[in-house]
Parts: structure tokens; sequence; C-alpha cells
């Protein structure tokens, strides 16, 4: 059996409303070499009959449907369904520009350093989209290259998971996607990046990503702020602060706080806290000193930075830069 170039992974539950949208832009692909690896997942609706008309009128659409066992298992499931070198991320309610999966396939095959490619994502409806949303979808499209996405990576997720194309056994060799009570999606990200995978994102935007109250991103705990900090020191732990049992704090607001808890939680002391509010410089927060930026110095071990305000991390970057320090040796953004 000759394997196609591209498959196409999709785990569905209940998507009848957008799902045909979503297989419309498929069969709109300029790259005809491709597979859908569909898993239903316990749908109630009539999902799976759509799907079944779908591959009823194009062989290349493969259903595999099963009991409801969650997004992570179902991904898992189709993975191993897979016979295409390239995989590409789908959901049942987003929309692919004709060209997504030409361009990236193509990318891939010239770029073989690669090992994931995402493109540029769009948003829609508009008017339904939140000023965090839009600053979120603007932070996540400037990052092109492997270097500006890295520094990034832990600030958060870097990439729209239905947006991503990756090499199959670059998935593999990871152990595929994990449920560990936070994004399956970041958790995967973070776990290729350790391995040295290297990233990149096509400049033009092929995704049309929908926003709905009903996305997972914003109704799952796994999703959660605090389940994203989980996810970061988790990694973190096995990679920036390895036998490190002390950091310091860049930030004293309610997030640096969140972080110590959890930090306090892991084992793990923050012994100062670094702020620029010259009211807090000198007082004692549970009983680390609150110091200016000044006495930060490079070698002096890891800092956090967990200031998020906008326009804050290209300021710090610029002074630790003249100090000095270096990203991802000295200091990484967390928020």
């Amino acid at each position: 059996m000759i394997r196609p170039q591209v498959s196409i992974l999709m785990a569905v539950r209940n998507e009848q409303a957008h799902l045909p949208a979503a297989l419309a832009s498929l069969q709109a692909q300029s790259l005809r070499d491709w597979e859908l690896v569909a898993v239903d997942d316990g749908s109630r609706d009539r999902t799976l009959h759509l799907l079944r008309q779908a591959a009823a009128a194009d062989p290349r659409v493969r259903i595999i449907p099963r009991p409801p066992q969650g997004l992570v298992a179902g991904l898992n499931t189709g993975l191993r369904h897979c016979r295409a070198p390239l995989i590409a991320r789908m959901d049942g309610d987003d929309i692919c520009h004709p060209r997504r999966l030409e361009l990236q396939s193509l990318f891939l095959r010239r770029q073989s350093e690669i090992g994931l490619v995402a493109t540029r994502v769009r948003h829609f409806p508009r008017w339904r989209l939140r000023d965090g949303m839009r600053a979120y979808e603007q932070w996540q499209n400037e990052a092109l290259d492997h270097e500006s996405i890295m520094r990034e990576l832990y600030v958060e997720s870097p990439f729209a998971h239905p947006s991503v194309m990756m090499r199959r056994s670059i998935l593999l060799q990871a152990g595929g996607y994990r449920d560990m009570g936070w994004a399956e999606d970041y958790d995967l990200w973070l776990r290729l990046a350790r391995r040295g995978v290297r990233f990149a994102r096509l400049p033009q935007s092929l995704l049309y990503w929908r926003d709905r109250p009903q996305r997972l991103t914003r109704t799952a705990q796994n999703c959660s702020a605090e389940a994203f900090r989980l996810c970061k020191l988790h990694h973190l732990q096995r990679s920036f602060l390895k036998d490190e049992g002390e950091v310091t704090l860049w930030g004293a607001g309610m997030e640096g706080k969140a972080w110590r808890r959890i930090l306090a939680q892991a084992g793990v002391k923050v012994t100062r806290w670094v702020e620029v509010d010259r009211r807090k410089i000198g007082q004692k927060i549970h009983g680390a000193p609150v110091v200016p930026i000044d006495a930060l110095k490079a070698g002096e071990g890891p800092v956090l930075v967990t200031v998020g305000a906008r326009g804050a991390r290209s300021q710090i970057r610029t002074w630790s830069r003249e100090k000095g320090l270096k990203e991802g040796r000295d200091l990484i953004f967390v928020t």
C-alpha cells in the first residue's frame, strides 16, 4: 500500500455543527496526497454519520469510532493509524486555507533540520474576539523562527495545536501525547524542545481558528492558568531548574506569588524577589527580601520572570542584555 504524503490527525466529539466546513476545507486542499484519520470519541450527535458520509465519498477519509475516552486517548489512537511521514493536526471546528498542507509539507521537505512547522493563525468570528485572545493571536504569530519561538516557549503555548505539521518520527520518539493534568499540546511542545527538536512557523495565515464559548481552552481544567504553571514547572525542573533548590522571582505581583506557591510545593525556595516598584524594595515576602533590578548579576542562580504587563518583556530583555544576563542561562520568562 502506497503511503500518503500527509496524515491529518483529527479527534472529534459532537462536532456536527462545524464539521462540514472543516471537511470541505480539506477537500479544497491544493495538495491532494493526504489521508484523514478521524477518531470519533463517542459522539452523540450526527458527527459519526457525517464522517461516514465523507468516507463513502472519499477513500482518503478513514474513521475510527470508539467509546468516549477523551482527547489524549483519541489522538494516540489516531496516531497509531497514521501512515504518512508527516502529520498535520486538525480540529473538527476549524478551517484550513487551501494551500496549508502544500506549503507546510514543502517547507519540511526543504528544511530537513526542522521537526515541526506551524502557521500563522487567524481567529474567527472576529466580532466575538476579546482583547486577550487578540493579543494572544498577535503574540503567537510574531515568532517565526526557532530562536524566537524558544525565547517565548515558557510564556505561553507558542502554537495553535491544529496549525502544526510535524514529522511522525519525532512524535513517536517523544511517546505521543500524554495526559498529565495539563494541556496535552503544550506538554508536547516542551518535551520536543527538551529533545532538541527545531521549530518554525510559516508567515502565512493558513489556519482559521474558531473561537467559541465551548472551546476547550476556555472550559477545560487542564487549560487553566494553574495547570499551565504546573506544566511549565514540571519541564523547567528537567531543564533550566534541574538540580536547583533556590530561585529568584522577578515580579512580586499575583503571578509571582502564584509561582512561589507551586515552587514551594516542589521543594524550590524563593530567595529573592526583584521589583521595579520602589515601594516594595526593602520589604520581605514570605521571608525573602525584595531587591532592585541592579542587584541581579550573571551567574548568581536562576531567575524566573513573572512580569506579564504589555511591553515589559522587551524592556526586561533590553536591560538584561546590557547587564550581561543571558536568556536561557540566567533567566527565563514564564508569563
